[in-house]
This record gives structure tokens, sequence and C-alpha cells, in this order.
């Protein structure tokens, strides 16, 4: 069967950053894989999307980490939210000997590509995403189901108890997805059974949400509350399509929709400020580079951890495939957006 034009493509780039790298790093002793003297042992970096704040401030931190800490990362790259491309990055890695690598699966059933490389002794670090199944080393995210159960509350009680909801849900096939949408939905029912929700399923993509939105608004103009699941994605799309109905009111003021994010962006802090948005949760791209790679430098020293409270406010919890360790993400509202401790405040 003939290869689709977009993989070709991608496995020839694949074979020549394999191939660049390998002329770059000679026949000498001292190789960026880490198997010369005074070399630490080689880490692969895969980023899983380029249009995203988010993640966009996840890749400068990590950079900076690797520069600071001295990390011997090689070359990063990107998926592009493509699982094949996602295998095919992998396999450049461990071609080029790394020792462990570090991901972030936006679509976590990645079983295969996690088995090869447990075969190979090759550890794994899950950012943001926990696998559904494969042994990871560590998985490095915060309490998705808190991010829903925050936002519930939050629309909640400024609602009042009563309302329409639009909630633009990341993609169900990601178990960030799921633990946010059900979260959400388990609180508002069990909390605040009168606010009627709308459940539009986006796949993490900026342009569906807002078309589903423009759709949810020409049938429900009385709309007072958005839960947003991904604000690097959604808050420029949700914000210019509300701007260009007449619905873009700020806080305090007659016919302001109630927005509720995560993420915890510059872009989000600003519309906080503005009053365009009422709060977001910050999911801590800073922490999420920095353990990162703290966790596959440990794995490749063959440090071993255990479930329980970490000496840097987070808790480790066991997973039935590896471990977790759960990082903080406070509520983000008016009252403590300047808050300079906030990766938002400070990015890379």
């Amino acid at each position: 069967m003939q290869m689709p034009r977009h993989r070709s493509a991608y496995a020839v780039a694949a074979v020549l950053v394999l191939a660049a790298f390998a002329t770059a790093c000679g026949d000498g002793s001292d190789t960026a894989t880490g198997s010369g003297a005074g070399r630490k042992p080689a880490i692969g970096i895969d980023l899983p999307r380029s249009d995203s704040d988010f993640w966009d401030s996840y890749g400068k931190y990590l950079r900076n980490h690797i520069s600071s800490d001295g990390v011997n990362a090689l070359p990063l790259s990107s998926y592009q939210y493509d699982a094949a491309n996602l295998d095919a990055d992998v396999q450049v890695f461990e071609n080029l000997g790394a020792k462990a690598i570090v991901m972030a699966p936006q679509n976590t059933a990645i079983s295969s590509t996690l088995k090869r490389l447990e075969a190979k002794k090759i550890p794994v670090i899950s950012v943001d995403t926990r696998p559904d199944k494969g042994d990871v080393y560590m998985v490095v995210r915060a309490d998705n189901r808190a991010y829903g159960i925050k936002a519930c509350e939050f629309l909640g009680k400024h609602l009042g108890g009563t309302g329409k909801v639009a909630e633009l849900q990341g993609a169900l096939d990601s178990v960030n997805g799921r633990d946010r949408s059900e979260a959400f939905a388990a609180c508002m029912k069990t909390k605040f059974p009168k606010i009627q929700i709308f459940e539009l399923a986006t796949e993490w993509k900026g342009d569906v949400a807002s078309a589903k939105l423009k759709k949810l608004l020409a049938r429900n103009p009385d709309l007072n509350g958005i839960y947003m699941q991904a604000g690097g994605v959604f808050l420029e799309p949700t914000l210019t399509l509300l701007k260009q109905k007449g619905l873009l009111q700020p806080a305090g003021k007659a016919g302001h929709i109630t927005i509720v994010s995560n993420d915890g962006d510059p872009q989000e802090f600003t519309a906080i400020r503005k009053g365009d948005i009422d709060a977001t949760v910050s999911q801590p791209a800073d922490l999420y580079a920095k353990y990162a790679l703290y966790y596959a430098e440990a794995a490749t020293a063959g440090k071993t951890f255990t479930p329980g409270a970490t000496d840097h406010g987070s808790t480790i919890i066991k997973l039935a495939n590896g471990l977790e360790d759960q990082l903080p993400a406070p509520l983000v509202t008016k009252a403590n957006v300047d808050d300079k401790s906030l990766w938002g405040n400070d990015v890379g």
C-alpha cells in the first residue's frame, strides 16, 4: 500500500534529522548520545503541538532548563498531534541512543510504542497525559478532575445556580479530556442541577470549538456561561466570536458571559485583567518542564520513587502502569492574577 504523502515526507524528514545528527556527532568518544566520558545520558524530548500558547510556553521552559541544568537533550521534535508522527520521532530517538524519552501524548492510546520502549529498557516520562496502556516511569501532570470541579464550582457560584453553560471539551480519547468532562458533569449534576450544560466536543481544536459555539449561540442567545478546557487553543477564537456577535461584555456589566478556562497562560491572564474572562486554572507549564527533565535524568540514573508527598508540594500516586506526580494547579481570578509566582506572569 502506498504511503500517504504527508507521512512519507515526515519519515524522510526523520531520517534526515538522524543522518545530520549522526554526522555532527562524528566518531569521537564524546558523543551526544552520552557514551563518552563526562557526558550525561541522552534524553529525547517530543513536543505535542506548536499551535497552542500553553505548549509554546512549555517548550520555552524546557529549553531554558536544558541550557541552565546541562541536560544532554537530543534535538527536540514535535509530533503535531499525530500518533504516527510520535512513533516516528521516538524511533529517531531510539536510533540516536536516547536513554530516556519525554513525551506528551495527547491521544493516550500509544501502547505499541510504549511496549517497544519497555522491551528496550528505555524509560518514558509522560507529560500532561496518562497513557491508557503501556508502562511509564513517571507521569507528570496535575489532577485534571480537579480542573473540572474548580470550573464547575466557580461557574455555579457566579451564575447563582441557574443558567446555560457551554462546555468546550477536549478530545475524549485523551485522559485529560475525559477527566475534566466527567468531573465537571458530576459536579454540576450534584451541586447545580438547574444549570443546563451543552457539551461541545472539539478534539482540542480552536476552529471546531468556535464553529460549534456559534451554532449553539444561534439557538441559545441567553447562554451565560462558558467552560473552556484549553485556553491555549480556545481563548482567541472564542473571544473573537463573542466580539463579532456583540456578546463580549466586561465582567460586572450586564450581558457578561462568565467564562472559566484551563491553562493559565499569559493571554488568559490579560483577558482576566480586561474582564473578558473570569478565571482559569493554572496548569503548571514551568513545573511540567522542570520535573519532566528531573524524572528523565533520575530514570537514567536508576533512581526509584514511591507514592506519597514530595518535597516540591505535590503528591505521587500509584497507577496500574506506573507512577504519577500530581503537581499543584491553582485557580486564578482577578484577585490573584498578578501573583508573580504564577508561571503565566513569567514565561521562560
